[in-house]
């Protein structure tokens, strides 16, 4: 009777660990074990942040209010709206019980710029869609952002193709593993939005009215360049970094001096990233006031490079806000300034903060060593401090007056 009762024991503890996929056996030990640790820690860090109630990127000083007043910018979002229910009209009870949030929801702020594996996504990926879905998410992300940040989005996806074809790892790595989550009812004059995220690249859109707020946005990538595969010749974020290197080569030596953290690129320098919504971060750097015109212009182009990828009505309009305050826009370097520079840029001011890094290898150690930043591996983080991440700052603001 005992061998009988741990015989069945053995064969219910051998079913446990079994997933039957048609024909085969898949033991869940194909989910590596260090993979599986790297989600729970990521998981971890995520939960802490989730717990500290949201402020915003603020210096020392404190949040600075004031900065984002309710308004009309005069440019209709009717065609995000419209394409944001087409979405949702796709869509079964079962896929908008875990894609459709409240405007106010948490879901805004449980992202990551990790991949898949290490970082579960709620929502329906486009892995997930049907064909009906996709074109309806893809015509949501055409009509909300220019061609050029339609372009870049498509591009991101396309290297994590290449980082499959490197690393193998399905489990981690898919053109198709980014997800869609739509915060609050599309409306014209009602707060809402919707968020796309995914491995490199994370997108927070919030709409109020004809305001539009398109931050924390994640772009990134690796390789950078692809030099094989199914797409050869990829590349990425090469304007954003042409544009800040030529700002710090137009600097003179004293202008370099002050624009100068480090001298050396030697790790990875983000900082603002995934659950960094409170950040406290003092302004460093060169300020924009100790510019000369031509230098100032090269500001305003290296945060143009990163703005423009937001629909172009809507990014003249944040481009003349942050205009506004060139004056107090101060950008900082780390690394050299020659042609082939590794290096780290900010640009931070009360209304905008952009971070451009380059980063050691992770998929890509078959040719770039470890540890060593590359020019092969991109992160880039746009924010709008003092509050008005996710737009919450005039979220409040219409909270405030619709009650």
């Amino acid at each position: 009777m005992k061998l009988f009762e741990n015989t069945v024991k053995a064969v219910i503890l051998s079913l446990s660990v079994f997933a039957f996929t048609g024909n085969s056996i898949l033991s869940q030990s194909q989910y590596p074990v260090n993979l599986l640790e790297q989600k729970g820690n990521f998981s971890a860090g995520a939960a802490r942040a989730l717990g500290e109630p949201f402020r915003g990127v603020a210096t020392a000083d404190g949040i600075a209010s004031g900065l984002f007043p309710l308004k009309s910018t005069g440019v209709s979002t009717a065609p995000i709206q419209e394409a944001a229910d087409k979405f949702l009209a796709t869509l079964s009870t079962a896929d908008l019980s875990r894609t459709h949030f409240a405007i106010s929801d948490p879901e805004w702020r449980d992202w990551s710029n990790v991949d898949v594996g290490i970082f579960p996504r709620r929502g329906i990926s486009l892995e997930d869609m049907n064909d009906l879905q996709k074109s309806a998410a893809w015509d949501l992300l055409g009509v909300a952002l220019s061609a050029e940040g339609l372009e870049q989005t498509q591009n991101i996806m396309k290297t994590e193709q290449t980082l499959f074809e490197i690393n193998g790892e399905p489990i981690r790595y898919g053109t198709e593993k980014y997800y869609f989550t739509v915060m609050g009812i599309p409306s014209l004059d009602k707060p809402w939005g919707f968020q796309l995220d995914g491995h490199h690249l994370v997108i927070n859109y919030f709409v109020l009215g004809d305001q539009v707020v398109m931050t924390p946005a994640f772009w990134g990538g690796e390789p950078v360049y692809a030099d094989s595969g199914m797409y050869e010749g990829n590349h990425i974020l090469q304007e954003e970094q042409n544009a800040g290197l030529e700002l710090m080569q137009s600097l003179n030596s004293g202008q370099k001096t002050k624009a100068t953290l480090g001298p050396n690129k030697v790790r990875n320098n983000q900082i603002a990233a995934a659950n960094q919504d409170n950040l406290i971060l003092d302004y460093e750097g060169i300020r924009g006031s100790e510019l000369n015109s031509q230098q100032k212009l090269g500001l305003l182009n290296v945060i143009r490079s990163f703005i423009g990828a937001l629909r172009s009505s809507h990014a003249e309009i944040t481009m003349d806000e942050i205009g506004q305050y060139i004056d107090d826009t101060y950008f900082a370097w780390i690394g050299g300034s020659e042609d082939d520079a590794i290096f780290y840029y900010r640009v931070h001011s009360p209304v905008i903060l952009i971070e451009f890094d380059h980063q050691g290898p992770v998929g890509t150690l078959h040719k770039n060593p470890a540890g060593v930043p590359t020019r092969d591996h991109i992160h880039t983080i746009v924010r709008t401090p003092n509050g008005n991440d996710y737009g919450k700052d005039i979220l409040a603001q219409h909270l405030a007056e619709d009650h």
